[in-house]
């Protein structure tokens, strides 16, 4: 899949000088097809601003990627996404977000009233799911008294209600629709897989300590309730398993469990053990549980594709099925058995995407999930330098309090040259890489016929 090659020489001077490229002369590039607008749905990998207000633009932030125009530094440091190189590469103006605010913590900056901009059409947002509107940053998900950024986070089914009730519900024949979600769907469903096995592991750990250590106290009953309440105690802290045992354990032997210290080792290996099986059992249990969903969340998106954008008059619609999350430093992070989830998920998802708009001759299916992993296996080809690294520098609060792209720039990145890595953040691509997402579906505009 190195399509670098042919898809410079399909764009113009100003995408290429975006890109960093050097490619040879473009030649003719009016297109076949003049539209007259381009309509972005979708999450964070397709937002162009919902959230650059309040502390998020004091920051330098408002895109999932590295902020702000620091070509100066390096030509490839543009800022700016995939939608919006290919808007300037077919003569539309530059995408802006359809709804822009923040619902999160006033103090900190994230309060912001939201406001629709009705001449914008970039409705993708951070943090979108499918249908669900609850995804990841949204402030339902907030654990009491933490700071909220409250991202809207409002889902692709209502992103497309909300432009048919603007637009008198339908779609002009000439604008290009461009559609790209599903990433969100992985990461709550794996957050919530996740929480539920340390949960599962968290109950095996405290029921196995009991266990062990309430028969050896002087009254068992109330040495259970004794553990028991040093147990949630620590648990509800955060404390590690460790130090959750060493809680029972001081438990166990105020209340008369003369052999629960000499024991400590046992005890603890036990309990550990325990819960490793119990968090292990969940993980086997529900992974097809995911998977199943993130099925059902791609049948979705071509159900709206079908019944919501080409039933209600588009002509050219694209969809860019889920890149190989899999290979984000996110999931890296991960287990072996957590990554091969990741990647079964987002096949799942594609399978059921492009199954759904299969023989839809108004649609042109991108496949980015092949192209992606492509990049990650084979960088040189792409002139990707690191695919693996973060740009931003995640771990430095002071610069960038978020640990997130959305307030990454020039200002807070890694050391050295970083104007061509994969990914600006654990998941979210670089300019550069945005560029080469832009060159392939402009390529694959072409090969359908349309540019």
């Amino acid at each position: 899949m190195r399509k670098t090659s042919l898809a410079l020489a399909l764009l113009t001077a100003a995408v290429l000088t975006a890109c960093g490229g050097n490619g040879p002369s473009a030649g003719n590039q009016t297109p076949k097809t003049k539209f007259s607008n381009q309509i972005t749905f979708g999450d964070s990998l397709s937002d162009v601003g919902t959230y650059a207000v309040g502390a998020v633009a004091a920051l330098g932030g408002g895109q999932y990627t590295i902020n702000g125009d620091a070509t100066s530094v390096s030509p490839e440091l543009t800022g700016k996404n995939y939608t919006t190189l290919i808007a300037a590469q077919l003569g539309l103006p530059a995408p802006c977000a359809a709804q822009t605010g923040l619902l999160g913590t006033a103090s900190a900056g994230f309060s912001v009233p939201v406001v629709d901009h009705p001449n914008c059409y970039g409705y993708a947002q951070g943090g979108a799911r499918v249908t669900n509107p609850i995804g990841p940053g949204n402030k339902a998900l907030d654990k009491p008294g933490a700071t909220s950024i409250g991202q809207m986070t409002v889902p692709v089914v209502t992103q497309i209600a909300n432009h048919l009730k603007k637009s008198g519900g339908s779609f002009k024949a000439d604008e290009l629709v461009i559609v790209m979600a599903g990433g969100n769907d992985v990461l709550e469903q794996l957050g919530e897989f996740s929480a539920g096995a340390t949960a599962a592991g968290g109950t095996a750990l405290a029921t196995s300590l009991v266990t062990q250590l309430a028969p050896g106290t002087t009254n068992p009953a109330t040495g259970a309730a004794a553990i028991t309440a040093a147990i949630q105690a620590e648990a509800a802290k955060g404390s590690s398993s460790q130090v959750i045992i060493g809680a029972a354990i001081t438990a166990a032997a105020q209340n008369g469990n003369t052999a629960a210290v000499a024991n400590a080792t046992t005890i603890g290996n036990t309990a550990g053990a325990a819960a490793l099986a119990a968090a292990g059992k969940y993980q086997t249990d529900n992974a097809p549980v995911l998977v199943k969903n993130l099925a059902t969340a791609g049948a979705e998106l071509g159900a709206l594709v079908k019944t919501q954008i080409l039933a209600k008059g588009a002509n050219y619609v694209v969809v860019n099925n889920l890149p190989d999350v899999s290979i984000s430093p996110s999931a890296k992070a991960q287990s072996a058995d957590t990554q091969k989830l990741i990647a079964a998920m987002v096949d799942a998802f594609n399978s059921q995407l492009k199954a759904a708009v299969a023989g839809e001759t108004k649609v042109l299916y991108v496949d980015l999930a092949t192209v992606s992993h492509d990049q990650a296996t084979n960088p040189t080809p792409y002139g990707l330098t690191n695919t693996t690294t973060p740009a931003c520098d995640l771990t430095n609060t002071a610069k960038n309090p978020l640990g997130s792209s959305l307030v990454c720039n020039k200002n807070n990145l890694i050391a050295g040259d970083v104007s061509h890595y994969m990914f600006a953040d654990s998941v979210h691509p670089t300019p550069f890489e945005y560029a080469l997402i832009a060159r392939y579906v402009l390529e694959q505009m072409t090969v359908k016929g349309w540019l």
